[in-house]
């Protein structure tokens, strides 16, 4: 089975329980009450939170998250921008998600990120696939898929799979 981020899209802390879950990703407009109070229960249970959005900065220095998802594929200048999140939170566990380029992976991969992230829909499967296979050859950072839409992911090669907790509870019920 592979190994599974989840992402938090309910205020429902349910699947801290669930053993084969280590890493959770809360968005930075998570409710403050729950957001606190889920990662008090994940670090309890030694878990790991990160976060994502528009102030994961600020998210993760108010609610010690263990680290950030952040987005450079809009980025002019992936590098630089990555970089500077790096020196913002000098501990964290940083993944970023990357265009769904070799060059851009590459670039991205330079800055020694914790896991980079491809993002994978039906529409273009076949060739993010080939890139991940060809990423997971090539690199020793880690990579994740983060699956957009449902279909089936079992024959990727990827490090972690992020499904949000929906699409993870349905997989549970299969």
């Amino acid at each position: 089975m592979q190994n599974f981020i989840v992402r938090i899209t309910q205020e429902n802390a349910n699947l801290l329980n669930r053993a084969e879950l280590g890493c959770f990703i809360l968005p930075d407009t998570a409710a403050p009450d729950f957001a606190a109070d889920f990662v008090a229960q994940a670090h309890a249970a030694n878990k790991l939170v990160l976060t994502e959005g528009t102030d994961a900065l600020g998210f993760y220095r108010r609610f010690a998250t263990d680290g950030l998802i952040v987005d450079s594929s809009k980025e002019t200048n992936p590098a630089k921008f990555l970089k500077s999140v790096q020196k913002q939170a000098p501990h964290a566990i940083i993944g970023v998600i990357t265009r769904n380029r070799r060059h851009e992976a590459m670039i991205v991969s330079e800055c020694e990120p914790d896991f980079v992230i491809f993002k994978f829909w039906k529409d273009g499967f076949e060739s993010n696939k080939e890139l991940l296979d060809w990423y997971a050859e090539l690199f020793l950072i880690q990579n994740a898929a983060q699956i957009e839409e449902d279909f089936d992911f079992s024959t990727l090669n990827a490090d972690f799979v992020i499904l949000d907790d929906v699409k993870y509870s349905i997989l549970l019920a299969k």
